[in-house]
């Protein structure tokens, strides 16, 4: 059962948020909602995360989860701030989320006291783990590389990368953080490349490479065909030294 996807973009943090919904009902997901940051201001706002809620209410959808595919640094994440006007809504990351928490509490003097556990979340996601959306299923696919808790989520034949993959003349995601790794975000993306041609593949940022308008969806076959950083025939040694000399500053914000 394939969903029907509706991307939402944030200009300021050129991000693509979706509210995944299955064909046939009411039952859906969002997935990498942002919250918006004024940093002049150093002030937060909900305009982004009221628009989902009015397309929500609008269609009268049950959300069943808040997704995130990775702890963000680009953006700040709305899904606390959703789940409080979503109650019956699980919010959700994967369970490497743990590392990441455990990496940065020292490096943001999070002290002691904040948890590493992943408890503020309700739902930590397992490697391979399944889940529903009504009668749709959801499918965790492990990508570390950009982060050590990116996950991609394949629901139907729609694939929700994180940052592992941007559209085609995006390239793919930074290995700059603590914690990344440009091997293991090789490893991850051929992974994804394993997946049939005809996957819809949906981006969590895309930064409108030679000012084209911003897209959000590709198919895996594309991607093979034509990503800039990682396309069919590239080697796991030339992507680790493309990931070093480009993609930190050049390419990608994210």
């Amino acid at each position: 059962m394939n969903p029907n996807v509706h991307p939402f973009f944030h200009e300021d943090s050129s991000t693509w948020t979706y509210v995944v919904v299955e064909p046939e009902g009411a039952h859906a997901a969002i997935i990498d909602p942002v919250l918006d940051f004024d940093p002049k201001a150093g002030r937060t706002s909900t305009t982004s995360a009221r628009a989902l809620l009015d397309f929500i209410t609008a269609h009268q959808l049950k959300i069943e989860w808040i997704i995130e595919t990775h702890a963000h640094a680009d953006h700040l994440s709305a899904g606390h701030w959703l789940k409080r006007h979503l109650p019956e809504a699980r919010l959700a990351i994967g369970d490497g989320i743990r590392k990441v928490q455990k990496t940065f509490r020292p490096i943001f003097n999070l002290g002691e006291h904040f948890p590493v556990d992943g408890s503020q979340f309700d739902h930590l996601f397992g490697d391979t783990e399944t889940y529903r959306i009504g009668k749709m299923q959801g499918r965790v696919i492990p990508v570390p590389g950009h982060t050590n808790d990116s996950v991609a989520h394949l629901i139907g034949d729609a694939l929700f990368t994180g940052d592992s993959l941007f559209m085609p003349d995006g390239g793919t995601a930074r290995c700059d953080f603590p914690g990344g790794d440009a091997g293991r975000l090789y490893d991850s993306i051929q992974r994804l490349f394993e997946l049939p041609d005809d996957t819809r593949v949906f981006v969590c940022h895309d930064y409108a490479p030679g000012g084209r308008e911003h897209r959000c969806e590709s198919t895996i076959a594309q991607q093979k065909a034509a990503n800039i950083h990682v396309h069919e025939g590239t080697t796991r040694d030339t992507f680790i030294r493309i990931a070093r000399n480009a993609m930190p500053r050049s390419t990608c914000r994210c």
